[in-house]
């Protein structure tokens, strides 16, 4: 994904959606565009597969201001055509097609095996997805459900919705034989959004958990929404270490010149990573962000981890 082009096409990529954000006025405050451009290059580059649009705004603006922005950029760059905007209840996120049904295989999630911080019990060790427990089965399954959703060989060839509604994921039709990849290279190119919201509907896994997965952390909390209030108040007796990964970059372009930029964080209770970054699964996690450094070093130098100590607060739960 990241292979096929060069530092100077993501450079020319971000000035595309600067322009656009600039030509629909999308009045941005400098630390938001600064975020916007970075997380979309992450998408762009293979290091996330799905963003969190925390920034930027409130809905419905939010949401109109950026499937705008990918309607305009969409016609200037075809780097951007696999970005997709999805929505799960009051949720928004910014998504890589390919990159999301790669993250989603379950070859990728064997490799890359999420650990549990299972907040029902308030327990002091991680989980596995292989360990017996109903809500892991439950999460497991949802992930599933995700990866014949968006089956990697069909990415490229999600459909464009039509102007004025969304589409629900039920309605996301199976590859064809005959379609190719073109898919991202329709002409109609007003509505860009997914709404899983309606699927989701009877899941009993609690979003922030679900979001743990697709923000790409190596690490989630693990409740349903009928423990919602007993998973906050386990994680408030908890202080946390908060480790935050940085990218170094290569691209000349001012919002990202030589300058390290924050691809994510996420937290875990101090007493189940005493080790720090000596953690198995946290060493297991640079590995893998390092391997994906290598596929784009034209656009990303390096990758650390930083950690800090955070005193975690009643009714807090960070992800």
């Amino acid at each position: 994904m990241a292979a096929a082009a060069t530092a100077e096409a993501y450079e020319e990529m971000l000035r595309v959606v600067e322009a656009c954000a600039a030509r629909i006025r999308w009045r941005l405050r400098p630390h938001s565009k600064r975020r916007l451009l970075n997380d979309i290059l992450f998408l762009c580059t293979g290091l996330r597969p799905v963003v969190l649009m925390d920034y930027g705004g409130t809905m419905p603006e939010l949401q109109e201001n950026l499937c705008s922005l990918l309607h305009h950029a969409w016609q200037e760059s075809s780097m951007l055509s696999p970005l997709r905007v999805m929505v799960i209840k009051d949720m928004l996120y910014l998504i890589h097609a390919k990159g999301l049904a790669e993250h989603a295989l379950p070859s990728a999630r064997s490799q890359n095996q999420l650990a549990f911080v299972d907040l029902e019990k308030s327990c002091t060790k991680l989980l596995s997805d292989t360990e017996e427990n109903d809500t892991v089965h439950e999460f497991v399954s949802i992930q599933d459900l995700f990866s014949t959703k968006f089956p990697v060989d069909a990415a490229v060839d999600l459909p464009v919705i039509q102007p004025g509604r969304t589409m629900q994921m039920s309605e996301i039709p199976e590859r064809s034989a005959d379609t190719d990849c073109s898919g991202f290279c329709t002409a109609d190119r007003t509505s860009l959004i997914i709404d899983l919201s309606a699927f989701l509907e009877s899941a009993q896994i609690a979003l922030p958990s679900l979001n743990g997965w697709l923000l790409g952390y190596p690490v989630t909390y693990l409740f349903c929404n009928r423990t919602a209030e007993t998973a906050t108040k386990n994680l408030s007796k908890h202080s946390l270490h908060i480790y935050r990964i940085y990218a170094v970059s290569r691209c000349q372009q001012s919002v990202v010149k030589q300058s390290e930029q924050e691809l994510m964080s996420f937290s875990v209770p101090c007493d189940m990573s005493t080790k720090r970054d000596e953690e198995p699964w946290a060493k297991s996690f640079l590995a893998h962000m390092n391997e994906r450094i290598k596929q784009c070093n034209h656009v990303w130098a390096s990758v650390r981890m930083e950690i800090e100590v955070f005193q975690s607060q009643s009714r807090l739960i960070v992800l």
